[in-house]
């Protein structure tokens, strides 16, 4: 059971670096922000694992929280790049 908790850990942290590569060196804005929204995807993975590895299934509800976090967030830069231009007026 413990080697399937770290096959499991160690094929998500290869996707988040390689998906830290894609932000870093993304072509485009909406790239990087689909990136940041699949770096997220993948956090709330690994908590998962976390939680059912120790058995704790409060730490699912902080995986819920980052999953609406992320979709907010991801939301916000969808509008951001629909609009072209800061939402809010300039200071």
């Amino acid at each position: 059971m413990n080697t399937i908790f770290v096959v499991l850990v160690s094929v998500l942290v290869i996707a988040l670096a390689v998906t830290m590569f894609r932000v870093a060196r993304g072509p485009s804005l909406p790239v990087r922000v689909v990136a940041l929204d699949l770096m997220s995807t993948l956090a709330v993975g690994l908590i998962a694992i976390y939680a059912v590895a120790v058995r704790q299934p409060i730490f699912l509800d902080v995986a819920v929280v980052l999953g609406l976090i992320s979709f907010l967030g991801t939301v916000a830069f969808a509008y951001f790049i629909e609009k072209g231009e800061f939402p809010w007026p300039r200071a």
